[in-house]
Formats: structure tokens, sequence, C-alpha cells
């Protein structure tokens, strides 16, 4: 499984979730710190004053200890039902077009498709990312 967190500069972080291992709550909290402290170097580059935090899966929603962190770095929580049928931005604008280049693959090694996808990602221009936040602020009004 792979994490991804961008905003409308590009990649914040990509974390790998070894393989066969269950997402687990303290997956998420440590990819929410490494996140907020990638943010925070970002520093006086981040033209925004808020980061909005999107999550899809139904375990960070009812995890305490997420929730805290999220308020502890000042993120705005937006919900997204765990079955809900509408997909979330990295979904239909990120993942959408990752599955378009990475399906057409065969790949020897999991490091192999890992690369491909760290790869695929750094190739990608700021007008990606900030037509995929244009377009979930336009879907979320």
């Amino acid at each position: 499984m792979c994490t991804v967190f961008w905003d409308r500069q590009g990649i914040l972080l990509v974390e790998f979730l070894p393989r066969g291992e269950p997402s687990m709550r303290d997956d998420t909290v440590k990819y929410c710190e490494n996140c907020g402290v990638q943010f925070k170097t970002k520093g006086e580059e981040c033209s925004v004053k808020a980061l909005c935090c999107f999550m899809t899966t139904h375990v960070p929603h009812s995890a305490g200890v997420t929730q805290n962190l999220i308020q502890q770095f000042g993120w705005e929580h937006v919900d997204h039902p765990p079955c809900s049928p509408d997909l979330a931005s990295s979904d239909y604008h990120l993942f959408l077009n990752l599955k378009r280049d990475f399906g057409r693959r065969r790949f020897d090694s999991v490091d192999d498709s890992k690369n491909f996808v760290q790869q695929w990602l750094s190739s990608l221009v700021a007008s990606f990312f900030e037509d995929g936040i244009d377009k979930l602020v336009f879907r979320y009004d």
C-alpha cells in the first residue's frame, strides 16, 4: 500500500506499507507526523495558511490519537465517509493516473515497483497538483 501526502505544489511525503501488513493506527500517526515535519520544513515555500487533512479509510476517522495529531498540527479534518461511493482526491486524480501508467508494466521486484512510483511522482509538474486541488475544492463546495 502506498500513502501519499501532497499539496498544490507537489509531493510532501510518500510512504510504502510493507507487503502483507495491514495498515494500523500507529502507521497513520507516523505518516501524519512525518507529513507535518515535511510541511513545516517547506515553511515559507508554502503559500497556504492551513492544511486540510482528507482521509479515506475508516480507521483514522475513529482513532483518537490521529484526531489529536491533526489538531496538534492545526490541520482541518474534512470528513469523507468510509463507505462513500465518492472518490477522494488522491483516488480520482493521483492514483487513477498512476494506475494508467503503472498497469502497463511488469516489475522484477517490489523495490522496482516502488522506484517506478517514486520516479513517476517526481516527474509530475506543479500544474498537475494544482489541478487536483482545484478539482477537490470544486467537489467539496
